[in-house]
């Protein structure tokens, strides 16, 4: 019997905003997959965003959705979780809404290892505004606002949220889709800040600049490229060209902020 979306979903809000091809639906289905699969309840279940294409998410779902200002989706979420520390808490947002104006807020909800569960849509472009390129876009790829070519170094989100200390952090993409709802789960699951990294196209705002005009394009590249951890790990640098590495990067036991808060001010015994 197939999946019955539309008790997840706010029928009223649809048609959706993005364009043909775009990897997003995809990303929106696993992710009402996810959260049914592990039995939360809309009651207790709070999906934050920002501004931007992949921002619109939330407001197509029936949880308790928010929908904040540009970059500031994880401070607005960090409230959230501090009063009320039993809801599950998901923050949603693209590459240029997490690794720009909300580079800062994304460090530091790393660092403090606040129990939230961020999922970076990225699909390496400013898509809504323009086609402008956002942080995550590679060297060499053109963009409105990089007509001859990126020349800038751009960020590995994943390998960010690492160093500046996510106790979990993984990366998939839309075209794996097993993958990515399974990854979503254990990301959901994780006690600590977890972070997935999906990697997913833009056929308007991207591709049409850089040989990926159609969505199928996108799915092509990510199915070529995306290689497994263990895989990438073991390849020359030369061989790594273009390939991104999947599935959990990083996972490590680190104290959680809330409960560290909680003992500090005499809320828990220590």
């Amino acid at each position: 019997m197939a999946f019955q979306y539309d008790k997840y979903l706010r029928n009223d809000k649809l048609p959706h905003i993005w364009c043909p091809g775009c990897g997003y639906g995809i990303i929106l289905k696993a992710l009402i997959r996810a959260i049914d699969a592990l039995g939360w309840s809309k009651d207790e279940t709070v999906i934050a965003s920002g501004i931007g294409c992949a921002s619109r998410l939330p407001g197509y779902v029936d949880f308790n959705t928010i929908h904040t200002t540009h970059g500031r989706s994880l401070a607005f979420a960090t409230g959230i979780k501090l009063a009320n520390s039993k809801l599950k808490v998901i923050v949603l947002g693209g590459d240029g809404d997490m690794s720009a104006i909300g580079g800062n807020h994304l460090i530091h909800a790393c660092r403090r290892n606040i129990d939230l569960s961020l999922l970076v849509l990225n699909n390496n472009i400013y898509g809504m505004t323009g086609g402008q390129f956002s942080p995550t876009t590679p060297t060499g790829c053109n963009a409105t606002t990089a007509p001859y070519g990126m020349t800038e170094n751009n960020f590995d989100i994943s390998n960010l949220a690492i160093g500046a200390g996510a106790s979990f952090v993984a990366r998939t993409s839309s075209f794996h889709v097993a993958q990515m709802e399974d990854l979503m789960k254990k990301t959901f699951q994780h006690k600590g800040f977890s972070m997935l990294e999906i990697i997913s196209g833009c056929p308007t705002g991207f591709g049409r600049r850089n040989k990926q005009p159609e969505g199928f394009d996108a799915l092509e590249w990510q199915k070529k490229n995306a290689t497994p951890l263990t895989r990438y790990n073991a390849m020359t640098g030369e061989e790594r060209a273009g390939r991104f590495s999947t599935g959990i990067l990083h996972e490590a036991d680190r104290p959680e902020y809330i409960e560290v808060y909680d003992r500090t001010v005499g809320l828990k015994d220590a």
